[in-house]
C-alpha cells in the first residue's frame, strides 16, 4: 500500500511534525529523504531493504558513490542530495562549537570528531587546537592517507600548535575499514604526540579513532 492511503499518524512526514524527528524509526528518516518507492513498494519497505543491505544506516551514510548507487533505487542524484545533507551536518556542528563552546567532557570532542571523518574512504588525521578554557581554536586535517593509513609526524602537529597558541590539543582519525579498535600504530603514534607536545607545553587530552557509528577514546582507554 501506498504511503499516502496510510493512517495519518504512521505516515513519515506527518509522523514527523507531529512527534518531531527523534521518534521515527531510520528507516522512517530514510523514506523521507527518498521520498517515493519502487515496483510496488513504499518508500519505508525501500528503506527497509537498504538498510539490510548495507548492513545499517551508519554503513550506508559512509558508503562511497559506486556503493551507494548501486542500492536499489539510488542513483548519483540521491548521492549528491546525501552529500550535501551531511556536508550541512558538519557545518552545523563546526558552527556551533566555533562560538566558543568548550570541550568540557570527550562525549562532545567525540561527537564533533565523528561528524568531521565520517563518509571518508581514506583515512585522515585531525586536530583540534584548543586554548586554556578549552575552547576551538581551530580544526585542522593535517594528514591524509589510503585505506591503509596515514602517516603522522608529531613535528608538524607542534608546529601548528604554536601557530595557534595552543595551550591543549585533541587529535582524531578514521579507520575506513569501519573498525574503531586503536591499533598498535594508534597507540605509538599517541605517546609520540604526547611527549613532543609536552616539550612545548601543550598538552594531548585525547586521540579518538572513529569507525562505523563508534569512536574510542584512548584516553578513557588509559592509553595517553
Amino acid at each position: 500500500m501506498a504511503i499516502r492511503h496510510w493512517p495519518a499518524g504512521e505516515r513519515p512526514r506527518e509522523k514527523l511534525l507531529e512527534r518531531g524527528a527523534r521518534a521515527l524509526s531510520d528507516a522512517e528518516l530514510l523514506a523521507i529523504f527518498l521520498r517515493t518507492g519502487h515496483a510496488g513498494k513504499s518508500a519505508v519497505d525501500l528503506a527497509r531493504d537498504l538498510l539490510g543491505q548495507f548492513g545499517g544506516l551508519a554503513a550506508l551514510l559512509a558508503a562511497d558513490q559506486r556503493g551507494f548507487c548501486a542500492g536499489k533505487g539510488l542513483g548519483p542524484v540521491k548521492y549528491v542530495q546525501l552529500q550535501a545533507v551531511l556536508e550541512l551536518a558538519r557545518r552545523y556542528f563546526s558552527a556551533q562549537l566555533e562560538r566558543g563552546d568548550a570541550f568540557t567532557a570527550p562525549e562532545g570532542a567525540a561527537q564533533y570528531l565523528q561528524a568531521h571523518l565520517s563518509g571518508h574512504s581514506r583515512e585522515i588525521f585531525v586536530a583540534l587546537f584548543l586554548d586554556t578554557r578549552h575552547r576551538l581554536i581551530a580544526t585542522e586535517d593535517l594528514f591524509q592517507g589510503t585505506i591503509d593509513g596515514a602517516s603522522v609526524h608529531p613535528r608538524e602537529v607542534v608546529r601548528r600548535a604554536l601557530f595557534h597558541n595552543a595551550a591543549a590539543v585533541i587529535v582524531g582519525h578514521n579507520h575506513p575499514s569501519g573498525v574503531a579498535e586503536p591499533s598498535a600504530d594508534d597507540r605509538r603514534i599517541t605517546a609520540r604526540l604526547r611527549e613532543a607536545l609536552a616539550l612545548v607545553d601543550v598538552r594531548l587530552l585525547d586521540h579518538f579513532v572513529v569507525g562505523a557509528g563508534q569512536v574510542v577514546s584512548l584516553a578513557e582507554r588509559g592509553l595517553l
